[in-house]
């Protein structure tokens, strides 16, 4: 299978060059990746170039910028439209989503309360709309081993000294992000299509993640300053999804504590 994966120099694209089993085309926009052609998703020309190049049989769909809707929203829509026959995997957030006390499930339309997330509910349903066919694979905060993920980085950050907090109130299920990319590609392969959560199954506070991440790290967990913060609790259901997968989606308190 000839693979396109967009948004190749991120966490969850890079993680994806590594263990896919297939003929990969990295896609990347500003940092090159060795062997990848650039692309710009908010250009709906250099798309649909791109695509009719290279001639992939599938596409995941990673790339995002977290404060431009024309990158979030448009791209993905970009992405749509040059797809083709190319089976397509968007890769979505649990930002289409608002605060509540209950997880939801894959079967719960968005209500986003951000900008971010209501680029990404968009993308959402114009992906749906132009291609039935496809898998919208929403997911969480994603972690990695070497401390290359957002969240590692600003533990390093916060507990040297730089201005911020970690939140108390801050609820999020995050995954590993090499169960995220294996879970992604088992979907691929298997012709899954419709909407599937791809979050690990616990729910930690920002401030109860930082902690664990600086446990790992030989970090004393007491460096990180928490505040309250805005109440801000989302949490994906992904019990429906793991039944169809081989691929366990670990608890973060396993797989940043586990040696």
């Amino acid at each position: 299978m000839r693979l396109l994966v967009t948004g190749a120099a991120g966490l969850l694209g890079r993680e994806l060059l590594r263990t896919a089993d297939h003929d990969v085309v990295p896609a990347y926009h500003s940092q090159p990746v060795p062997g990848g052609v650039q692309l710009d998703v908010r250009r709906k020309d250099q798309v649909r170039d791109v695509i009719r190049d290279v001639r992939p049989d599938a596409i995941i769909h990673t790339a995002y910028l977290q404060d431009d809707w024309a990158t979030t929203a448009d791209g993905a829509v970009n992405v749509a439209l040059a797809a083709s026959s190319a089976r397509l995997v968007f890769v979505s957030s649990d930002a289409v989503f608002g605060t509540r006390a209950t997880p939801y499930d894959e079967d719960e339309p968005p209500c986003p309360t951000t900008p971010y997330g209501a680029a990404k509910a968009a993308a959402e349903t114009a992906v749906r709309a132009l291609r039935p066919d496809a898998l919208v694979a929403r997911t969480s905060l994603i972690v990695g081993s070497h401390g290359d993920s957002g969240e590692e980085q600003r533990v390093r950050r916060l507990a040297a000294g730089e201005p911020g907090a970690f939140y108390t109130a801050n609820v999020r299920c995050p995954v590993h992000v090499s169960d995220l990319a294996s879970a992604l590609l088992e979907l691929l392969a298997t012709g899954t299509d419709g909407i599937a959560h791809l979050s690990g199954p616990q729910a930690l506070s920002r401030h109860q993640l930082g902690c664990l991440i600086a446990t790992r790290d030989g970090i004393d967990p007491a460096a990180l300053p928490s505040a309250a913060g805005a109440p801000s609790v989302i949490q994906l259901d992904s019990r429906r999804t793991q039944r169809l997968l081989k691929t366990r989606l670990r608890p973060a308190s396993e797989f940043l504590l586990s040696r």
